[in-house]
C-alpha cells in the first residue's frame, strides 16, 4: 500500500494534466481509503442494528480496552508480514507471560520483585528473549518461520497450562497492575459540568444523568487532530518541493477533515464517560513510534526492502539475519505486552488467555493491506484492520450472533479483503 510514485514537475501542471493526477492519486490510495470508509460503514450498520448501542461511551471504552491487545500486536505482525514471514506463537506467548506476571506478583514471594511495575519489564524482557530464540532459527538456520512459531505455539501454550497448574486462574491482581487495561487517565485540568446531573426524591444523583466532560481528554484529543492535520499538510509540501507527485489539495481537504470529524466525535464519547483509557494511550504512543520507524528511519526502509526482494537487499548490503532477529525480538516484545494487557484486563490469569488471538492478529494485518509475499503494507492499515475485527467482534455479540457465524462473518471478510488485494495487484 505504498503511496510513492515516480518524481513529477508541480509546478508546470497543466489543466489536462490535473484530472489524470486526480485519478491516479485515488487509484494510489485506494485501498487506503477503501478501509477507512469500510469502518465507517461497519460502525455505521452496528450503530443502527444494535439500536444505537455501539456508539455509547461506555461500549467505546470497552470496545478499545477488550481490543487492545490485538492492536499492540498486530503492530508486531505487520513488521514480521513485511519482511516475508509469519508468527503463529504470539497468542500463545501472550498467554504464557500472563501466567509469568500473575505467578510472580500472587503465588511466589518475591519481595521486591513481585512489584508489578518490576514484574511488567521482566515480562517484557522474556518476551525479547522467547522471540529472539524463535527468530534465530529462523534467521541464521533457515528454518521456515511457520515450523519455528507453530512450535512455539504448542510450547508456550503448554508451559502455560503447566504454570496455572493445568486448568485453574491465578489472581487476583493488584489495582496497579489492572490500571494498564481497565484504568482513565486522571482529569488534570478538571471537569467541565454542561448538563447538572438529575438528583432523585432521596437526594442520591441518577447514575448516567446529566453531562460532565473530561476536559483533559478534550485538550489531548484536540491537540492530537492540530498535530495531525499539520503534520499531514507539511508531508504534502515536502513531497511537492522534492519533485513528487501528491494527491490534489481538495481531495486531502476531505481526507484530513473526515478523519479529523471522527477523531472528535470519539473523543467527545471518552470525554462525556470516564476519559481516555489508559491503554488507549499506550496504543496511541505505540503507534507513533512504530509509523515513525516504518515511514522515517532507515531499518524501517530496510525491513521493507528485505520483504519485497530478499537477494536484492542481501547484495545491497543489508544484513538479513540480524534484520530478521530484531522483527522477532520486536514481535516478542509486543506479544508480551498483549499478554499483561489481557491478564489486567481479566483481573487474573487463565489458561484460555490469548487462545486464537493469532488468527485475529494476523487478519487484522492483511485485512489492512499487506501482502503474503512481504514488502507491502502499513501501520495505519493494521490499526485500521484490528479496529475493523474488533468492531465487528463487539456488534455481532450486542446482536446476540453465536460465536461460530462471528467466526464465518470474519473469515468471509478476510477472504474478501486478500481477494480485493489480489485483484489490485493484478490490474497493475
Amino acid at each position: 500500500m505504498s503511496t510513492e510514485s515516480a518524481p513529477a514537475p508541480q509546478g508546470n501542471v497543466t489543466d489536462e494534466q490535473r484530472p489524470r493526477i486526480a485519478v491516479s492519486a485515488l487509484t494510489t490510495n485506494l485501498r487506503e481509503y477503501g478501509l477507512i470508509i469500510a469502518l465507517i460503514v461497519i460502525m455505521l450498520f452496528f450503530q443502527f442494528t444494535t439500536s444505537g448501542t455501539l456508539f455509547k461511551p461506555v461500549n467505546l471504552s470497552n470496545l478499545v480496552q477488550q481490543n487492545s491487545f490485538i492492536i499492540v500486536m498486530a503492530l508486531g505482525m505487520l513488521l514480521v508480514i513485511v519482511s516475508g514471514y509469519i508468527d503463529l506463537s504470539v497468542g500463545s506467548v501472550a498467554g504464557f507471560i500472563g501466567a509469568l506476571a500473575a505467578n510472580m506478583m500472587v503465588i511466589w514471594q518475591l519481595g521486591p520483585l513481585s512489584n508489578p511495575l518490576v514484574v511488567s519489564i521482566v515480562c517484557l524482557v522474556v518476551g525479547g528473549l522467547i522471540g529472539a530464540a524463535q527468530g534465530y532459527w529462523i534467521a541464521y538456520h533457515r528454518i521456515p518461520s511457520f515450523i519455528v512459531t507453530l512450535a512455539g505455539m504448542l510450547i508456550f501454550r503448554g508451559i502455560c497450562q503447566a504454570l496455572l497448574g493445568g486448568g485453574s486462574s491465578v489472581g487476583p491482581l493488584p489495582d496497579d497492575f489492572k490500571m494498564l487495561s481497565s484504568g482513565f487517565i486522571p482529569d488534570v485540568i478538571g471537569p467541565l459540568t454542561l448538563i447538572p446531573p438529575t438528583v432523585n426524591a432521596a437526594g442520591k444523583t441518577i447514575m448516567g444523568s446529566g453531562l460532565t466532560l473530561h476536559m483533559t481528554t478534550i485538550v489531548l484529543g484536540l491537540i492530537a487532530v492540530v498535530a495531525y492535520a499539520y503534520f499531514g499538510l507539511r508531508t504534502r509540501r515536502k513531497r511537492e518541493r522534492h519533485g513528487y507527485e501528491a494527491e490534489p489539495f481538495p481531495l486531502f481537504v476531505i481526507k484530513t477533515l473526515v478523519a479529523s470529524a471522527l477523531a472528535l466525535f470519539l473523543v467527545y464519547e471518552f470525554a462525556s464517560y470516564r476519559g481516555l483509557p489508559v491503554v488507549l494511550l499506550v496504543m496511541g504512543v505505540l503507534i507513533s513510534l512504530f509509523v515513525f520507524v516504518t515511514k522515517r528511519m532507515t531499518i524501517g526502509r530496510r525491513i521493507y526492502a528485505m520483504g519485497g526482494n530478499p537477494k536484492a537487499a542481501q547484495l545491497s548490503g543489508i544484513n538479513t539475519e540480524r534484520l530478521t532477529l530484531l522483527v522477532f525480538i520486536n514481535m516478542g516484545v509486543l506479544s508480551a505486552l498483549g499478554g499483561l494487557i489481557i491478564a489486567a484486563r481479566l483481573g487474573q490469569a487463565v489458561p484460555a488467555a490469548g487462545l486464537g488471538s493469532e488468527l485475529d492478529v494476523i487478519a487484522a494485518v492483511f485485512i489492512g493491506g499487506a501482502s503474503a509475499m512481504g514488502g507491502v503494507g502499513q501501520v495505519i492499515g493494521a490499526v485500521v484492520g484490528g479496529f475493523i475485527m474488533g468492531v465487528m467482534n463487539n456488534g455481532m455479540s450486542i446482536m446476540g450472533v453465536n460465536v461460530d457465524w462471528q467466526q464465518v462473518v470474519k473469515g468471509l471478510v478476510l477472504l474478501g479483503a486478500v481477494i480485493f488485494d489480489v485483484y489490485n495487484k493484478n490490474k497493475a
